[in-house]
């Protein structure tokens, strides 16, 4: 998941109007890598609340959908629940990415 979201900040990034979307794209690279023990705290704006929305326009809603899928694959065995876990986790975030942070 790491790989393809940092291929999705790549090509985010090839114009100037994408460089905000790349770079939450590489934040959700980042979080992919290694989620257990980071929190996301989300926080508010206009300029970010419309950004969001842009984003589930242009494909956030899939993404979002997909890691919620692999998170209800994950938790059909109690091994796989940590890792569902994360993954609803990192749904969330890529439903709406822009205003949150990381720590």
């Amino acid at each position: 998941m790491a790989v393809a979201w940092c291929l999705v900040g790549l090509l985010q990034c090839v114009t100037i109007i994408g460089i905000p979307a790349g770079v939450q794209a590489f934040k959700l690279a980042g979080l992919a890598l290694w989620p257990f023990g980071k929190t996301v705290t989300y926080g508010g704006g206009g300029g970010r609340f419309i950004l969001n929305i842009i984003w589930i326009i242009l494909g956030g809603l899939i993404l979002s959908a997909a890691n919620a899928l692999l998170g209800i694959v994950f938790c059909v065995t109690i091994i796989g629940i940590p890792f569902g876990r994360q993954y609803f986790k990192l749904a969330k975030l890529a439903l709406m990415p822009f205003g949150a942070t990381i720590s």
